[in-house]
């Protein structure tokens, strides 16, 4: 029996979410960065700024960067810490090749390897990295505990997860106002600034369909962490969970 999941709001078969996932990230990639900026009114920035603080990475640390897009968090590692290697993932293609374009004319590509790969099926040995984030990319996985249990495996020991995502407001008006930013202007804004509002409309959806901090928390223990917090942004509309296998 085939099993369902969700795509949005819509009920899908398993095997074929990546495919609709896919058309979104190849369909938004050109205008990623400007609907990011419209999106959050360019706090996107901020958060990634503090997940990479939060980080704590060393020196000459090993790092995964999956579903990195365009960039922005490989960038500001590799500026910040230079004697890193790191590794850029994504598994659509055009996302992968904006971020790999990006890097070279913005000159942060001496110190970062480009790798197509889905987050759910690493192709990496055990113990391999020493940091991985996520960024605003595991509500889009099909199966986020295989995604998880994978970059626990590739963890070395006290290796930290970072994951940086959409979640839950706190406060119940802020979560109304919210609502109705979510699914009346950004349709509108994916409209306007791509053309694409259909797109935009599912990743409203997927924000409201993944788990809430408490969840995910739970999840992160489940996948063979030993250790994990997470920090609320922005009223809980963003939250960075952090995870560790010591």
């Amino acid at each position: 029996m085939n099993k369902k999941t969700h795509f949005g709001y819509k009920e899908v078969e398993e095997a074929d979410k990546s495919k609709f996932v896919g058309d979104v990230f190849t369909s938004v990639s050109k205008n990623y960065d400007l609907m990011n900026d419209a999106m959050s009114f360019g706090m996107h920035r901020l958060w990634k700024k503090i997940l990479v603080e939060l980080a704590a990475i060393g020196k000459k640390d090993i790092v995964l960067d999956i579903a990195s897009g365009t960039g922005d968090i490989s960038k500001l590692i590799s500026k910040e810490y230079p004697e890193t290697s790191i590794y850029m993932s994504d598994i659509n293609f055009d996302m992968l090749d904006e971020g790999r374009n990006r890097a070279i004319n913005e000159s942060f590509d001496s110190n970062c390897s480009f790798c197509q790969l889905s987050g759910e099926e690493l192709p990496f040995a055990d113990n391999t990295f020493d940091v991985i984030t996520v960024g605003f990319g595991l509500r889009n996985f099909t199966n986020k505990e295989n995604g998880l249990k994978e970059m626990n495996r590739c963890l070395k020991k006290n290796g930290k997860l970072l994951v940086l995502e959409f979640s839950k407001p706190t406060n119940s008006i802020f979560s109304k106002v919210y609502d109705w930013y979510s699914f009346n202007i950004l349709p509108k804004l994916g409209s306007f600034l791509a053309n694409d509002s259909a797109s935009y409309k599912y990743l409203a959806e997927s924000i409201r369909m993944h788990p809430d901090q408490a969840s995910l928390k739970q999840m992160i223990f489940d996948s063979g962490f030993k250790e994990c917090k997470f920090y609320n942004l922005l009223n809980g509309i963003v939250a960075i969970h952090i995870g560790t296998n010591d």
